[in-house]
Protein backbone atom coordinates (compact mmCIF):
# COMPACT_ATOMS: atom_id res chain seq x y z
CA UNK A 1 0.00 0.00 0.00
CA UNK A 2 2.60 2.39 0.97
CA UNK A 3 4.99 1.72 -2.30
CA UNK A 4 1.81 2.14 -4.54
CA UNK A 5 1.26 5.52 -2.46
CA UNK A 6 4.48 6.64 -3.45
CA UNK A 7 3.85 5.99 -6.99
CA UNK A 8 0.95 7.80 -7.17
CA UNK A 9 2.57 10.89 -5.49
CA UNK A 10 6.41 10.73 -6.93
CA UNK A 11 5.57 8.90 -10.14
CA UNK A 12 7.53 5.58 -11.29
CA UNK A 13 11.34 5.35 -10.34
CA UNK A 14 13.85 7.61 -11.93
CA UNK A 15 14.72 6.47 -15.17
CA UNK A 16 18.39 4.72 -15.37
CA UNK A 17 19.33 7.47 -18.03
CA UNK A 18 18.42 10.13 -15.30
CA UNK A 19 22.18 9.18 -14.24
CA UNK A 20 21.25 7.43 -11.90
CA UNK A 21 23.83 4.78 -12.94
CA UNK A 22 26.41 6.96 -12.34
CA UNK A 23 25.81 7.45 -8.68
CA UNK A 24 27.31 5.25 -6.29
CA UNK A 25 25.44 4.47 -2.74
CA UNK A 26 27.67 5.79 0.37
CA UNK A 27 28.12 3.13 2.80
CA UNK A 28 27.03 5.27 6.04
CA UNK A 29 23.38 5.70 4.32
CA UNK A 30 20.61 3.23 5.33
CA UNK A 31 18.22 4.11 2.80
CA UNK A 32 19.50 6.37 -0.05
CA UNK A 33 17.16 8.40 -2.55
CA UNK A 34 16.04 5.95 -4.40
CA UNK A 35 15.06 3.12 -1.52
CA UNK A 36 11.90 3.06 0.20
CA UNK A 37 11.88 2.14 3.94
CA UNK A 38 9.56 0.39 5.47
CA UNK A 39 6.05 2.30 6.41
CA UNK A 40 6.94 2.51 10.20
CA UNK A 41 10.65 3.61 9.33
CA UNK A 42 9.14 6.35 6.80
CA UNK A 43 6.75 7.47 9.50
CA UNK A 44 9.29 7.91 12.78
CA UNK A 45 11.53 10.14 10.21
CA UNK A 46 8.89 12.02 9.05
CA UNK A 47 7.63 12.93 12.49
CA UNK A 48 11.11 14.06 13.31
CA UNK A 49 11.05 16.17 9.82
CA UNK A 50 8.35 18.03 11.33
CA UNK A 51 10.01 18.99 14.41
CA UNK A 52 12.34 20.61 12.64
CA UNK A 53 9.97 22.37 10.38
CA UNK A 54 7.94 24.07 12.76
CA UNK A 55 11.00 26.46 13.16
CA UNK A 56 9.55 28.11 9.99
CA UNK A 57 5.99 28.71 12.28
CA UNK A 58 8.62 30.66 14.46
CA UNK A 59 9.06 33.16 11.83
CA UNK A 60 5.47 33.28 11.17
CA UNK A 61 4.96 34.32 14.73
CA UNK A 62 7.73 36.82 14.61
CA UNK A 63 6.43 38.46 11.48
CA UNK A 64 3.32 39.10 12.34
CA UNK A 65 3.61 40.12 15.91
CA UNK A 66 6.18 42.70 14.66
CA UNK A 67 3.45 44.99 12.68
CA UNK A 68 0.98 44.65 16.22
CA UNK A 69 -0.83 41.66 14.22
CA UNK A 70 -2.86 38.84 16.23
CA UNK A 71 -2.61 35.70 17.37
CA UNK A 72 -5.70 34.69 15.35
CA UNK A 73 -3.54 35.76 12.19
CA UNK A 74 -0.42 33.94 13.16
CA UNK A 75 -2.61 30.54 13.61
CA UNK A 76 -4.49 30.76 10.44
CA UNK A 77 -1.20 31.84 8.85
CA UNK A 78 0.32 28.63 9.96
CA UNK A 79 -1.96 26.58 9.33
CA UNK A 80 -2.31 27.82 5.64
CA UNK A 81 1.42 27.50 5.54
CA UNK A 82 1.65 23.48 6.84
CA UNK A 83 -0.78 22.70 3.83
CA UNK A 84 1.65 24.83 1.84
CA UNK A 85 4.63 23.20 2.95
CA UNK A 86 3.35 19.45 2.55
CA UNK A 87 2.30 19.65 -0.89
CA UNK A 88 5.65 21.94 -1.64
CA UNK A 89 7.51 19.20 -0.12
CA UNK A 90 5.76 16.12 -2.04
CA UNK A 91 6.29 18.01 -5.22
CA UNK A 92 9.77 18.47 -4.56
CA UNK A 93 10.43 14.56 -4.43
CA UNK A 94 9.01 13.92 -7.90
CA UNK A 95 11.53 12.72 -10.30
CA UNK A 96 9.59 13.46 -13.58
CA UNK A 97 8.57 16.52 -15.07
CA UNK A 98 9.82 20.16 -14.85
CA UNK A 99 9.01 20.37 -11.11
CA UNK A 100 10.64 19.16 -8.52
CA UNK A 101 14.32 18.18 -7.37
CA UNK A 102 13.89 14.32 -7.02
CA UNK A 103 15.21 14.60 -3.36
CA UNK A 104 14.12 14.40 0.19
CA UNK A 105 14.34 18.30 0.28
CA UNK A 106 11.48 20.09 1.94
CA UNK A 107 10.40 23.16 1.84
CA UNK A 108 9.26 25.82 4.42
CA UNK A 109 8.93 29.10 5.51
CA UNK A 110 12.87 30.28 5.78
CA UNK A 111 14.70 33.24 7.23
CA UNK A 112 15.50 34.61 4.04
CA UNK A 113 12.78 36.55 3.16
CA UNK A 114 11.94 37.67 7.29
CA UNK A 115 13.34 41.56 6.68
CA UNK A 116 11.81 41.84 3.53
CA UNK A 117 8.31 40.64 4.72
CA UNK A 118 8.71 42.49 8.15
CA UNK A 119 9.20 45.65 6.06
CA UNK A 120 6.16 44.63 3.51
CA UNK A 121 3.95 44.07 6.77
CA UNK A 122 4.99 47.81 8.79
CA UNK A 123 4.58 49.27 5.51
CA UNK A 124 1.44 47.58 4.03
CA UNK A 125 0.12 44.96 6.87
CA UNK A 126 -0.64 41.06 5.57
CA UNK A 127 -1.74 42.58 1.95
CA UNK A 128 1.46 43.48 0.88
CA UNK A 129 3.45 40.79 2.44
CA UNK A 130 0.84 38.24 0.67
CA UNK A 131 1.04 40.23 -2.74
CA UNK A 132 5.29 40.55 -2.19
CA UNK A 133 5.04 36.46 -1.86
CA UNK A 134 3.24 35.89 -4.98
CA UNK A 135 5.85 38.09 -6.30
CA UNK A 136 8.87 36.40 -4.88
CA UNK A 137 7.42 33.48 -6.77
CA UNK A 138 7.46 35.17 -10.17
CA UNK A 139 11.34 35.94 -9.45
CA UNK A 140 12.08 32.57 -8.06
CA UNK A 141 9.99 30.69 -10.95
CA UNK A 142 11.93 32.71 -13.72
CA UNK A 143 15.48 32.37 -12.06
CA UNK A 144 14.99 28.46 -12.25
CA UNK A 145 14.54 28.12 -15.84
CA UNK A 146 18.03 29.97 -15.93
CA UNK A 147 19.87 28.21 -13.55
CA UNK A 148 20.87 24.98 -15.55
CA UNK A 149 22.91 27.05 -17.87
CA UNK A 150 24.73 29.15 -15.12
CA UNK A 151 26.57 26.37 -14.24
CA UNK A 152 30.27 27.84 -14.31
CA UNK A 153 28.92 30.16 -11.81
CA UNK A 154 28.41 27.69 -9.50
CA UNK A 155 31.44 25.65 -8.82
CA UNK A 156 31.79 23.69 -6.05
CA UNK A 157 33.79 26.21 -3.94
CA UNK A 158 30.61 28.46 -4.84
CA UNK A 159 28.06 26.00 -3.53
CA UNK A 160 30.28 24.37 -0.79
CA UNK A 161 30.50 27.99 1.30
CA UNK A 162 26.76 28.50 0.49
CA UNK A 163 25.90 24.88 2.25
CA UNK A 164 28.92 26.16 4.88
CA UNK A 165 27.18 29.56 6.07
CA UNK A 166 23.23 28.09 5.95
CA UNK A 167 24.77 26.09 9.17
CA UNK A 168 27.01 29.49 10.46
CA UNK A 169 23.53 30.96 10.29
CA UNK A 170 22.06 28.29 12.31
CA UNK A 171 24.49 29.73 15.80
CA UNK A 172 22.60 33.24 17.25
CA UNK A 173 19.19 31.05 16.66
CA UNK A 174 20.73 27.38 18.50
CA UNK A 175 23.02 28.88 21.12
CA UNK A 176 20.52 31.80 22.28
CA UNK A 177 18.12 29.33 22.69
CA UNK A 178 20.10 26.72 24.10
CA UNK A 179 21.82 28.69 26.62
CA UNK A 180 18.59 30.82 27.52
CA UNK A 181 20.45 34.33 26.43
CA UNK A 182 18.16 36.96 27.26
CA UNK A 183 18.95 40.80 28.30
CA UNK A 184 22.79 39.45 28.25
CA UNK A 185 22.37 37.14 30.90
CA UNK A 186 22.35 32.95 29.88
CA UNK A 187 20.05 31.10 32.19
CA UNK A 188 21.72 27.70 33.90
CA UNK A 189 18.81 25.43 33.74
CA UNK A 190 18.11 26.36 30.16
CA UNK A 191 21.31 25.23 29.62
CA UNK A 192 21.27 22.11 31.22
CA UNK A 193 18.27 20.61 29.22
CA UNK A 194 19.86 21.85 26.31
CA UNK A 195 22.91 19.67 27.14
CA UNK A 196 20.90 16.88 27.80
CA UNK A 197 18.91 16.87 24.90
CA UNK A 198 22.11 17.49 23.31
CA UNK A 199 23.61 14.36 24.43
CA UNK A 200 20.35 12.35 23.96
CA UNK A 201 20.47 12.99 20.32
CA UNK A 202 24.27 12.73 20.07
CA UNK A 203 24.45 9.16 21.59
CA UNK A 204 21.93 7.28 19.33
CA UNK A 205 23.39 8.68 16.36
CA UNK A 206 27.03 7.31 16.84
CA UNK A 207 25.95 4.03 17.81
CA UNK A 208 25.59 1.39 15.19
CA UNK A 209 21.89 0.24 16.23
CA UNK A 210 18.68 1.39 15.35
CA UNK A 211 18.61 4.02 17.55
CA UNK A 212 20.13 6.06 14.99
CA UNK A 213 16.79 6.28 12.76
CA UNK A 214 15.49 8.49 15.44
CA UNK A 215 17.99 10.96 17.12
CA UNK A 216 15.37 14.00 16.96
CA UNK A 217 12.37 11.99 18.51
CA UNK A 218 14.36 11.16 21.35
CA UNK A 219 15.88 14.18 21.87
CA UNK A 220 12.65 15.37 21.89
CA UNK A 221 11.37 12.80 24.49
CA UNK A 222 14.34 13.76 26.86
CA UNK A 223 14.20 17.62 26.65
CA UNK A 224 10.65 17.30 27.60
CA UNK A 225 11.16 15.72 30.89
CA UNK A 226 14.18 17.08 31.10
CA UNK A 227 12.34 20.72 30.82
CA UNK A 228 9.35 19.61 33.11
CA UNK A 229 11.84 18.27 35.60
CA UNK A 230 14.09 21.08 36.00
CA UNK A 231 10.90 23.78 36.02
CA UNK A 232 11.71 24.86 32.63
CA UNK A 233 8.25 24.05 31.23
CA UNK A 234 5.06 23.91 33.46
CA UNK A 235 2.06 21.42 32.84
CA UNK A 236 0.09 24.66 33.01
CA UNK A 237 1.84 25.67 29.79
CA UNK A 238 1.15 22.40 28.21
CA UNK A 239 -2.51 22.13 29.47
CA UNK A 240 -3.48 25.64 27.69
CA UNK A 241 -1.56 24.97 24.40
CA UNK A 242 -4.22 21.66 24.08
CA UNK A 243 -7.15 23.61 25.21
CA UNK A 244 -8.09 23.33 21.45
CA UNK A 245 -10.68 20.84 19.05
CA UNK A 246 -9.15 17.81 17.62
CA UNK A 247 -10.95 18.76 13.82
CA UNK A 248 -11.01 22.25 12.98
CA UNK A 249 -10.91 23.43 9.03
CA UNK A 250 -8.41 26.46 8.28
CA UNK A 251 -10.10 29.65 8.52
CA UNK A 252 -9.49 32.37 6.19
CA UNK A 253 -6.64 35.00 7.42
CA UNK A 254 -8.12 38.14 9.33
CA UNK A 255 -7.31 40.85 7.33
CA UNK A 256 -6.62 39.33 4.19
CA UNK A 257 -6.01 41.01 0.79
CA UNK A 258 -3.36 41.25 -1.98
CA UNK A 259 -1.47 44.57 -2.83
CA UNK A 260 1.62 45.30 -4.61
CA UNK A 261 3.85 47.88 -4.08
CA UNK A 262 7.07 49.15 -6.41
CA UNK A 263 9.05 50.42 -3.43
CA UNK A 264 9.18 46.18 -2.48
CA UNK A 265 10.15 44.74 -5.89
CA UNK A 266 13.73 45.69 -5.18
CA UNK A 267 14.12 44.16 -1.88
CA UNK A 268 12.28 41.08 -2.59
CA UNK A 269 13.97 40.34 -5.59
CA UNK A 270 17.46 39.98 -3.70
CA UNK A 271 15.46 38.15 -0.97
CA UNK A 272 14.33 35.51 -3.99
CA UNK A 273 17.95 35.98 -5.22
CA UNK A 274 19.37 34.93 -1.59
CA UNK A 275 16.58 31.97 -1.73
CA UNK A 276 17.45 30.61 -4.98
CA UNK A 277 21.29 30.48 -4.09
CA UNK A 278 20.22 28.82 -1.18
CA UNK A 279 18.27 26.35 -2.66
CA UNK A 280 21.26 25.38 -4.82
CA UNK A 281 23.08 24.92 -2.05
CA UNK A 282 20.78 22.78 -0.43
CA UNK A 283 20.21 20.16 -3.35
CA UNK A 284 23.74 20.73 -3.67
CA UNK A 285 23.98 18.95 -0.64
CA UNK A 286 21.55 16.26 -1.32
CA UNK A 287 23.24 15.30 -4.38
CA UNK A 288 26.51 14.70 -2.15
CA UNK A 289 25.09 12.72 0.54
CA UNK A 290 23.71 10.49 -1.95
CA UNK A 291 26.86 10.02 -4.00
CA UNK A 292 29.78 8.21 -2.88
CA UNK A 293 31.83 10.18 -6.05
CA UNK A 294 29.93 13.12 -6.61
CA UNK A 295 32.02 15.12 -8.82
CA UNK A 296 29.56 18.52 -9.19
CA UNK A 297 26.03 20.14 -9.13
CA UNK A 298 23.14 18.33 -11.18
CA UNK A 299 21.85 21.68 -12.32
CA UNK A 300 18.56 20.02 -13.94
CA UNK A 301 18.07 19.11 -10.37
CA UNK A 302 18.62 22.11 -8.96
CA UNK A 303 16.40 23.94 -11.30
CA UNK A 304 13.49 22.13 -10.76
CA UNK A 305 14.51 22.18 -7.24
CA UNK A 306 14.07 25.78 -7.11
CA UNK A 307 11.13 25.64 -9.22
CA UNK A 308 9.02 24.15 -6.60
CA UNK A 309 8.98 27.29 -3.77
CA UNK A 310 8.86 29.32 -6.91
CA UNK A 311 5.47 28.04 -7.88
CA UNK A 312 4.61 27.66 -3.41
CA UNK A 313 4.84 31.60 -3.24
CA UNK A 314 2.79 32.53 -6.12
CA UNK A 315 0.20 30.19 -4.85
CA UNK A 316 0.97 30.79 -1.40
CA UNK A 317 0.81 34.56 -1.61
CA UNK A 318 -2.82 34.07 -2.86
CA UNK A 319 -4.34 31.99 -0.55
CA UNK A 320 -2.41 33.62 2.58
CA UNK A 321 1.11 32.39 3.15
CA UNK A 322 4.30 33.65 3.45
CA UNK A 323 7.60 32.94 1.18
CA UNK A 324 9.15 29.34 1.43
CA UNK A 325 12.42 28.40 0.33
CA UNK A 326 14.31 24.79 0.61
CA UNK A 327 15.08 23.55 4.26
CA UNK A 328 18.42 23.56 5.36
CA UNK A 329 17.27 22.14 8.61
CA UNK A 330 15.82 19.27 7.51
CA UNK A 331 18.35 18.18 4.65
CA UNK A 332 21.02 18.45 7.56
CA UNK A 333 18.53 15.96 9.50
CA UNK A 334 18.65 13.62 6.52
CA UNK A 335 22.49 13.62 7.19
CA UNK A 336 22.49 12.78 10.49
CA UNK A 337 19.30 9.62 10.49
CA UNK A 338 21.01 8.01 7.04
CA UNK A 339 17.69 8.06 5.63
CA UNK A 340 17.81 10.24 2.47
CA UNK A 341 14.86 8.57 0.26
CA UNK A 342 12.37 10.52 -1.72
CA UNK A 343 9.53 8.17 -0.27
CA UNK A 344 9.40 9.62 3.05
CA UNK A 345 8.69 13.03 1.58
CA UNK A 346 4.95 11.29 1.17
CA UNK A 347 4.15 10.44 4.72
CA UNK A 348 5.84 13.87 5.50
CA UNK A 349 3.62 16.05 3.46
CA UNK A 350 0.52 13.97 4.53
CA UNK A 351 1.29 14.34 8.00
CA UNK A 352 1.75 18.60 7.73
CA UNK A 353 -1.27 18.64 5.80
CA UNK A 354 -3.11 16.74 8.14
CA UNK A 355 -1.53 18.56 11.24
CA UNK A 356 -3.56 21.76 9.65
CA UNK A 357 -6.99 20.10 10.46
CA UNK A 358 -5.92 18.76 13.63
CA UNK A 359 -4.72 21.48 16.31
CA UNK A 360 -4.49 19.52 18.90
CA UNK A 361 -1.56 17.70 17.84
CA UNK A 362 -0.14 20.93 15.95
CA UNK A 363 -0.16 22.32 19.54
CA UNK A 364 2.51 20.00 20.51
CA UNK A 365 4.94 21.10 18.47
CA UNK A 366 3.90 24.76 19.37
CA UNK A 367 5.11 24.11 22.80
CA UNK A 368 8.35 22.63 22.54
CA UNK A 369 10.73 24.16 24.72
CA UNK A 370 13.12 26.84 24.06
CA UNK A 371 16.37 24.93 24.86
CA UNK A 372 15.33 21.88 23.17
CA UNK A 373 14.75 23.42 19.98
CA UNK A 374 18.26 25.14 20.28
CA UNK A 375 19.86 21.83 20.70
CA UNK A 376 18.13 20.21 17.92
CA UNK A 377 19.53 23.43 16.03
CA UNK A 378 23.32 22.85 17.01
CA UNK A 379 22.70 19.10 16.15
CA UNK A 380 21.63 19.79 12.81
CA UNK A 381 24.18 22.61 12.47
CA UNK A 382 27.00 20.22 12.89
CA UNK A 383 25.78 17.96 9.61
CA UNK A 384 25.15 21.07 7.27
CA UNK A 385 28.29 23.22 7.49
CA UNK A 386 30.77 19.81 7.97
CA UNK A 387 29.16 18.67 4.62
CA UNK A 388 29.35 21.97 3.19
CA UNK A 389 32.91 22.52 3.76
CA UNK A 390 33.27 19.07 2.00
CA UNK A 391 31.96 20.59 -0.68
CA UNK A 392 33.99 23.63 -0.60
CA UNK A 393 37.18 21.35 -0.46
CA UNK A 394 36.48 19.05 -2.89
CA UNK A 395 38.68 21.06 -5.60
CA UNK A 396 41.83 22.67 -5.90
CA UNK A 397 42.09 26.27 -4.82
CA UNK A 398 44.64 28.85 -6.20
CA UNK A 399 44.88 32.48 -4.86
CA UNK A 400 41.88 33.76 -6.92
CA UNK A 401 39.05 31.13 -5.18
CA UNK A 402 41.06 31.65 -1.96
CA UNK A 403 39.83 35.53 -1.92
CA UNK A 404 36.40 34.47 -3.77
CA UNK A 405 35.75 32.09 -0.39
CA UNK A 406 37.46 34.37 1.91
CA UNK A 407 35.77 37.33 1.26
CA UNK A 408 32.79 36.06 1.11
CA UNK A 409 33.23 34.01 4.31
CA UNK A 410 34.05 37.47 6.35
CA UNK A 411 31.63 39.63 5.05
CA UNK A 412 28.90 37.36 5.61
CA UNK A 413 30.45 36.49 9.41
CA UNK A 414 30.62 40.31 9.83
CA UNK A 415 26.90 40.48 9.77
CA UNK A 416 26.38 38.23 12.74
CA UNK A 417 29.78 39.59 14.69
CA UNK A 418 29.23 43.33 13.95
CA UNK A 419 25.24 43.80 14.66
CA UNK A 420 24.06 47.45 13.01
CA UNK A 421 26.97 47.11 11.02
CA UNK A 422 24.97 48.01 7.45
CA UNK A 423 22.03 49.67 9.18
CA UNK A 424 23.40 52.95 7.25
CA UNK A 425 22.67 51.26 3.77
CA UNK A 426 19.30 52.14 1.97
CA UNK A 427 16.61 50.76 3.31
CA UNK A 428 16.18 48.30 -0.50
CA UNK A 429 19.50 46.92 0.67
CA UNK A 430 18.63 45.55 3.97
CA UNK A 431 17.46 42.02 2.98
CA UNK A 432 21.24 41.62 1.27
CA UNK A 433 23.18 42.86 4.52
CA UNK A 434 20.36 41.28 6.91
CA UNK A 435 21.86 38.19 7.36
CA UNK A 436 25.65 36.23 6.94
CA UNK A 437 24.00 34.01 4.16
CA UNK A 438 22.48 36.43 2.15
CA UNK A 439 25.76 38.74 2.28
CA UNK A 440 28.12 35.66 2.03
CA UNK A 441 26.11 33.94 -0.88
CA UNK A 442 25.69 37.12 -3.04
CA UNK A 443 29.36 37.98 -2.72
CA UNK A 444 30.16 34.83 -3.87
CA UNK A 445 28.85 34.19 -6.74
CA UNK A 446 29.76 38.45 -7.92
CA UNK A 447 33.49 37.62 -6.66
CA UNK A 448 34.05 34.38 -8.66
CA UNK A 449 31.86 35.86 -11.96
CA UNK A 450 34.69 38.55 -11.16
CA UNK A 451 37.61 36.38 -10.92
CA UNK A 452 37.07 34.23 -13.84
CA UNK A 453 38.01 37.38 -15.66
CA UNK A 454 41.76 36.60 -17.03
CA UNK A 455 41.43 32.82 -16.26
CA UNK A 456 41.84 31.12 -20.42
CA UNK A 457 40.52 27.60 -20.90
CA UNK A 458 43.45 25.99 -22.33
CA UNK A 459 46.92 26.26 -21.27
CA UNK A 460 50.10 25.19 -23.64
CA UNK A 461 53.58 23.90 -22.67
CA UNK A 462 56.40 22.02 -24.34
CA UNK A 463 57.42 18.88 -22.70
CA UNK A 464 60.88 17.76 -22.93
CA UNK A 465 61.29 14.08 -22.98
CA UNK A 466 64.32 12.58 -20.78
CA UNK A 467 64.16 16.07 -18.76
CA UNK A 468 60.99 16.86 -17.82
CA UNK A 469 59.95 14.01 -14.57
CA UNK A 470 57.06 13.19 -12.61
CA UNK A 471 57.93 16.17 -10.07
CA UNK A 472 58.18 18.50 -12.75
CA UNK A 473 55.05 17.65 -14.53
CA UNK A 474 53.32 17.34 -11.15
CA UNK A 475 54.13 21.00 -10.24
CA UNK A 476 53.08 22.28 -13.17
CA UNK A 477 49.53 20.42 -13.44
CA UNK A 478 48.81 21.11 -9.39
CA UNK A 479 49.46 24.70 -10.40
CA UNK A 480 47.32 24.65 -13.43
CA UNK A 481 44.46 22.61 -11.45
CA UNK A 482 44.20 25.07 -8.68
CA UNK A 483 43.41 27.98 -11.07
CA UNK A 484 40.99 26.02 -13.07
CA UNK A 485 39.54 24.75 -9.57
CA UNK A 486 39.74 20.85 -10.85
CA UNK A 487 39.04 17.63 -9.01
CA UNK A 488 42.74 16.57 -6.81
CA UNK A 489 42.24 12.85 -8.22
CA UNK A 490 42.06 14.09 -12.19
CA UNK A 491 44.73 16.44 -11.92
CA UNK A 492 47.03 13.50 -10.20
CA UNK A 493 45.90 11.32 -13.33
CA UNK A 494 46.27 14.05 -15.55
CA UNK A 495 49.85 14.24 -14.27
CA UNK A 496 50.17 10.65 -14.14
CA UNK A 497 49.56 10.09 -17.70
CA UNK A 498 51.36 13.11 -19.27
CA UNK A 499 54.80 11.01 -17.08
CA UNK A 500 53.98 8.31 -18.78
CA UNK A 501 53.76 9.33 -22.35
CA UNK A 502 57.10 11.12 -21.69
CA UNK A 503 58.62 7.36 -20.44
CA UNK A 504 56.80 5.65 -23.84
CA UNK A 505 58.70 8.61 -25.96
CA UNK A 506 61.84 7.85 -24.33
CA UNK A 507 61.49 4.28 -24.97
CA UNK A 508 60.82 5.33 -28.72
CA UNK A 509 63.56 6.68 -29.22
CA UNK A 510 61.51 10.22 -29.86
CA UNK A 511 64.03 13.17 -27.96
CA UNK A 512 62.18 15.99 -29.74
CA UNK A 513 60.30 18.57 -27.78
CA UNK A 514 56.40 17.57 -27.32
CA UNK A 515 53.66 20.30 -27.62
CA UNK A 516 50.92 19.98 -25.36
CA UNK A 517 47.65 22.03 -25.09
CA UNK A 518 45.06 21.46 -22.23
CA UNK A 519 41.35 22.31 -22.70
CA UNK A 520 39.63 22.73 -19.39
CA UNK A 521 35.74 22.86 -19.11
CA UNK A 522 33.78 22.11 -16.06
CA UNK A 523 32.78 18.17 -17.35
CA UNK A 524 36.59 17.20 -18.49
CA UNK A 525 40.13 18.08 -19.47
CA UNK A 526 41.71 17.12 -23.11
CA UNK A 527 45.21 16.97 -23.65
CA UNK A 528 46.61 17.29 -27.36
CA UNK A 529 50.44 16.45 -27.79
CA UNK A 530 51.92 16.81 -30.67
CA UNK A 531 55.42 15.39 -31.48
CA UNK A 532 57.77 14.88 -34.40
CA UNK A 533 58.28 10.82 -34.27
CA UNK A 534 57.15 7.23 -34.90
CA UNK A 535 53.62 6.75 -34.32
CA UNK A 536 52.49 5.76 -31.01
CA UNK A 537 50.70 2.58 -30.76
CA UNK A 538 48.93 1.90 -27.82
CA UNK A 539 47.68 -1.72 -27.32
CA UNK A 540 43.89 -2.32 -25.62
CA UNK A 541 44.98 -5.13 -23.88
CA UNK A 542 48.04 -5.42 -21.27
CA UNK A 543 51.17 -7.27 -22.76
CA UNK A 544 51.18 -10.18 -20.19
CA UNK A 545 54.16 -11.15 -18.24
CA UNK A 546 55.04 -14.31 -20.32
CA UNK A 547 55.03 -11.87 -23.26
CA UNK A 548 57.70 -9.58 -22.20
CA UNK A 549 60.15 -12.04 -20.63
CA UNK A 550 59.90 -14.05 -24.13
CA UNK A 551 60.38 -11.04 -26.24
CA UNK A 552 57.06 -11.27 -27.80
CA UNK A 553 56.32 -7.47 -25.95
CA UNK A 554 58.24 -5.21 -25.15
CA UNK A 555 58.51 -2.20 -22.46
CA UNK A 556 56.94 0.14 -24.64
CA UNK A 557 53.57 -1.48 -25.01
CA UNK A 558 53.05 -1.75 -21.40
CA UNK A 559 54.07 1.91 -20.90
CA UNK A 560 51.92 3.40 -23.76
CA UNK A 561 48.97 0.55 -22.68
CA UNK A 562 49.10 2.22 -19.22
CA UNK A 563 47.84 5.77 -20.99
CA UNK A 564 44.85 3.93 -21.18
CA UNK A 565 44.82 3.15 -17.30
CA UNK A 566 45.50 6.43 -16.16
CA UNK A 567 43.18 8.57 -18.92
CA UNK A 568 39.07 7.76 -19.48
CA UNK A 569 39.70 7.84 -23.62
CA UNK A 570 42.77 8.06 -26.09
CA UNK A 571 42.99 8.94 -29.82
CA UNK A 572 46.15 9.07 -31.75
CA UNK A 573 46.84 9.72 -35.59
CA UNK A 574 49.99 10.12 -37.30
CA UNK A 575 51.04 12.15 -40.80
CA UNK A 576 54.09 13.44 -42.26
CA UNK A 577 55.86 12.12 -39.71
CA UNK A 578 53.70 14.00 -37.28
CA UNK A 579 52.11 11.80 -34.09
CA UNK A 580 48.84 13.35 -32.12
CA UNK A 581 47.98 11.77 -28.81
CA UNK A 582 44.53 12.94 -27.47
CA UNK A 583 43.77 11.76 -23.82
CA UNK A 584 40.27 12.58 -22.59
CA UNK A 585 39.73 12.88 -18.21
CA UNK A 586 36.16 13.44 -17.21
CA UNK A 587 35.76 15.85 -14.26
Amino acid sequence: MFSKLVRICLGPPRPVDAGTEHRKRPARLLYDVDEPPPLGIALVIAIQHVLVLSVGWVYIVVLVTSFGGTTAQSQAIIRICMIITGVATILQARSHGPIGASYLCPVSPGSNHLPTAILAAKAGGLPLVFGMTSFSGVVETVLSRFVRRLRAFFPPEVTGLVVAMIGIQLIRLAFSRFFGFQNQHADSRTAIVATITLMAMVLPTISRSRLRLAPVLIGLAVGYLASVWLGVLSMATVRAALAVPWFDFPDRVPGWGWKISPEMMLPFAIASLSAVLKGVGDITFCQKLNDAEWKRTDMNSASGGILTPGLSNIVGGAVGGIPHTTSSSAVGLTSATGVTSRSVAVPLGLLLIGLAFVPKLAALFSVVPTPVMGAVMVYIACFITLGGLQVLTSRMLDNRRVFVVGISLLFGLSVEIVPGLYQQLPAALHPLFSSALSLGTVLAVLLNMLFRIGVARTHDIVLQPGTDNVDTVSAMMEEQGATWGMRKEVCTRVAEALHEFLVALQLLGVTAPVKARLRFDELKLTAALVYAGPAMIIPKTPPTAEDLVSGRATVTELSTYMLRQHADRVRVSHDDGSCRVYLHFDH
